[in-house]
């Protein structure tokens, strides 16, 4: 039996279940929060500023949402999805306008809100300052509140567990919705109390939002890039709503999760297109394992959004307390090698158990990068490459088609909304 260095006490999943102790072994203990150096997130905000990568990578987002649309199952989906997203995206913009309907008391009503997040559903709620360094440069002034009430909403089990499948996308977007529902109850609330309350829909986030998440005590980075929180792990849809409510701050704190994705490493060995860095690098002011962006946006393409790392994650099947119970007993990652918590099919591939990897040719990795205005004259220039120099009519022609079609959907805001904010953005942390 390892020695215990500390236990984190934690309300249950759902509301009005009992705490729930997880044990911390000491081995595995390290710091509360991200490992961050704040001078360089100040330097890289200010001189290199974020911005979404549905602009950044809009020609490979553009070019995958082509290849899911050959999938006709996944294509109604998603156009269902879209059209019933958009009015609690829209819904959630408006409530940056609404004023409060009555008078504030005063008082410190942290308490309150937590117990309406809980009762509406969330299945972790904490608050943190607003922190603008990790606004999207697109995003500046979207939200002019102090306070970040950090809000995670679980996906259903059984569905995800299915992943990569039409079930677990059908899961993945209708969690979404119901979680942005509940955001409006809780905004509605929250002014009822006599306070502003900006409910941020996920789609419409400003910015790779978890280090705010992690300081509000909701959880901690993972290997995968996902915010793992304490009883569903990944298994749950992040959005944020923010007000100037009288309220009082949480602290992050160290669940054990740094140390133990080192050990168990079961995303990184798992991931199909081997996207997960296995070793630590600091990023933009930050110490985290770095997603390959290049090497995961072709597999979520072709296979039904991927997921694999969501779904071979032990936390996110057997919760942490189980999970560093286990670990504490036996030194063993829960569920490390077996076909239950490792084994994953992919459509027209077949199933893969431990150890076991796709092999994909050379070329499938291949999409197209930047934002369509860089495609486009890359595009141009591979053109009049081939054509000896030679630009024709028709190229320029081309060319000029390509930078209106940039421009327009530069500036079509309501396009520009398809943030993850719990997953591809989280390569931007």
């Amino acid at each position: 039996m390892l020695k215990i260095g500390h236990e984190v006490v934690r309300p249950g999943a759902k509301w009005g279940d009992a705490d729930v102790t997880i044990p911390v072994p000491e081995e595995l203990e390290t710091v509360p929060g991200i490992p961050l150096n704040n001078r360089e997130v100040d330097w890289y905000a200010r001189e290199y500023p974020l911005e979404s990568i549905n602009y950044t990578e809009r020609a490979s987002r553009d070019w995958s949402n082509a290849l899911r649309d050959t999938h006709v199952e996944m294509r109604e989906i998603r156009k269902e999805h879209d059209k019933l997203n958009r009015g609690l995206i829209m819904a959630g913009r408006a409530t940056a306008e609404l004023d409060p309907t009555v008078e504030p008391t005063g008082e410190d009503v942290t308490q309150k809100i937590k117990d309406k997040a809980r009762e509406l559903g969330y299945l972790e709620v904490g608050i943190a300052p607003y922190d603008h360094r990790y606004e999207f440069q697109s995003k500046k002034g979207f939200t002019f509140l102090p306070h970040a009430i950090c809000l995670a909403y679980e996906q259903d089990f059984e569905p995800t567990q299915t992943i990569p499948s039409v079930d677990a996308e059908i899961v993945h977007s209708s969690t979404y919705r119901t979680q942005a529902a509940a955001g409006l109850e809780l905004g509605n609330y929250i002014r009822s109390l006599g306070y502003k309350a900006h409910v941020i829909h996920s789609s419409d986030a400003t910015g790779p939002v978890i280090p705010m998440f992690v300081e509000a005590g909701l959880g901690q980075l993972g290997a995968c890039g996902y915010l793992l929180t304490p009883h569903q792990g990944n298994r749950c849809r992040l959005m944020m709503v923010t007000t100037d409510a009288e309220i009082s701050y949480d602290k992050p704190v160290d669940y054990g999760i740094h140390a133990f994705c080192q050990v168990c490493q079961v995303c990184v060995n798992r991931c199909p297109g081997r996207a997960l860095m296995r070793d630590k690098i600091w990023w933009r002011g930050l110490e985290k394992n770095k997603l390959y962006f290049k090497r995961c946006r072709p597999v979520m393409a072709r296979y039904l959004g991927c997921g694999v790392c969501m779904k071979v994650c032990p936390i996110q099947k057997y919760g942490l307390k189980n999970v560093m119970e286990h670990y504490a007993s036996t030194g063993q990652v829960l569920g490390k090698g077996t076909h239950d918590l490792e084994g994953y099919t992919l459509e027209g591939k077949g199933y893969f158990g431990p150890g076991e990897m796709p092999v994909f040719d050379r070329d499938f990795f291949d999409m197209p990068t930047g934002t369509i205005e860089d495609h486009a004259f890359e595009d141009f220039k591979s053109k009049a490459r081939a054509a000896g120099g030679d630009i024709s009519e028709g190229m320029l022609s081309e060319l000029k088609e390509e930078m209106v079609k940039a421009l327009s959907q530069e500036y079509d805001i309501v396009a520009m909304m398809d943030n993850d904010l719990n997953n591809i953005d989280a390569d931007y942390i």
